[in-house]
This record gives C-alpha cells, sequence and structure tokens, in this order.
C-alpha cells in the first residue's frame, strides 16, 4: 500500500519541491517581467510608476533587480535567499503602493498571481534552495 503513493519516476523530497519551485514558480516572472524590464529599459525608464517617490529610473532600476537579476539567480540556485529576498520586497512594494493591496474584484489586476509570487519569493526566504542548486555546491549542504 505504500508503495501506491510513490511515482517511481520522479524524485521525491523536499529537495526535489524546492527545485520545482524555483524553476516553475520564478520563471514566469523572469519571462513576463524580467525580460520586459531588461530589454526595453530605456523605453519604459520614461514612463515607469513611481511609487515610493525615489524617480521613475531608480524604481525601474529596483524593479528590474528584482523580476530579473533576482530571479535569474534563483533559477540557478545562487546566493538564492537574498535573491528570493530582493524579489520578495520588490513584489511587496510593486502590490502594496502601485496595486493598493487588492486581491479580490474586477479593480485587481492580478492582484492574486502577486500574492503568489510573494508566497513563493517568501518560501524560498526561509525554506532556502535546496541541494540542487549552486548555493549546496559552493557553499555546503549545510550552509544553505
Amino acid at each position: 500500500m505504500k508503495d501506491l503513493a510513490r511515482i517511481p519516476l520522479l524524485p521525491a523530497g523536499p529537495d526535489a519541491g524546492l527545485l520545482l519551485l524555483r524553476l516553475l514558480g520564478v520563471a514566469p516572472l523572469l519571462i513576463k517581467h524580467g525580460f520586459e524590464k531588461l530589454f526595453t529599459f530605456s523605453q519604459m525608464a520614461a514612463h515607469f510608476p513611481d511609487p515610493i517617490h525615489i524617480g521613475p529610473v531608480p524604481s525601474l532600476i529596483c524593479a528590474m533587480l528584482g523580476d530579473s537579476i533576482a530571479t535569474i539567480l534563483l533559477l540557478v540556485g545562487l546566493l538564492s535567499r537574498w535573491a528570493a529576498l530582493v524579489s520578495l520586497v520588490n513584489l511587496f512594494v510593486a502590490w502594496a503602493f502601485f496595486h493598493h493591496f487588492l486581491f479580490f474584484g474586477h479593480d485587481a489586476d492580478h492582484g492574486e498571481l502577486i500574492v503568489l509570487y510573494i508566497a513563493i519569493m517568501a518560501t524560498l526566504v526561509v525554506a532556502g534552495p535546496g541541494r540542487y542548486s549552486l548555493d549546496a555546491v559552493l557553499f555546503g549542504r549545510d550552509r544553505v
């Protein structure tokens, strides 16, 4: 009966789950928002929102760090907890100051997706990247 619950072809355990979370949960953020900021930076700089009043270009740089640089680091599992924290702060600022904590309703503008990304980043900050990461290779399993 115990074998019935297992799927023998897939690796099991929290490290495999963290790898999947890093790859499948973070890649859409990079593809949809990170690449956009990297490749259209000059076009976006003129009209980027300035929710914390530091200027549109510094706001765009912060968003680019969170949506592209940090997500690339998370995908390979390098400096993962710090990268997840940077992305978490960026997402929270966007949700709080730009989307005004909207989650439900017609005006929510994908609020549930932002909350999902926040949950993914918070999980990675707390749990770390797991043993299938560059962090584990470079810094050792017990320090990840």
